[in-house]
């Protein structure tokens, strides 16, 4: 059963690859969904996939690309949602 989880991630992680990065980490777990910049300097993403894969994915989150530097990561799940690949937007 594929779950679908909302994560917010503050610290350095805007102007470091860090959305381009976490696509990429995505897209390697095979799970779906996007990733944003937020206006407030956070990242914001929602990934769909296998329990374990997500867990995996934050604990990737928690390290980031090599610039980043990463204070906060938080989840939430939220209702499941279909997506076509993981993407990052603008």
């Amino acid at each position: 059963m594929n779950l679908c989880r909302r994560f917010l991630v503050s610290g350095r992680v805007q102007g470091v690859f860090y959305r381009a990065s976490t696509e990429a980490a995505a897209r390697r777990l095979d799970l779906s969904g996007w990733v944003r910049n937020l206006p407030d300097g956070r990242v914001e993403l929602v990934a769909c996939g296998e329990e374990a894969k997500l867990r995996e994915l934050e604990r990737w989150l928690w390290q980031g690309p090599p610039h980043a530097r990463v204070e906060q990561v938080s989840a939430q799940d939220v209702a499941p949602q279909a997506f076509t690949g993981f993407s990052a937007r603008h």
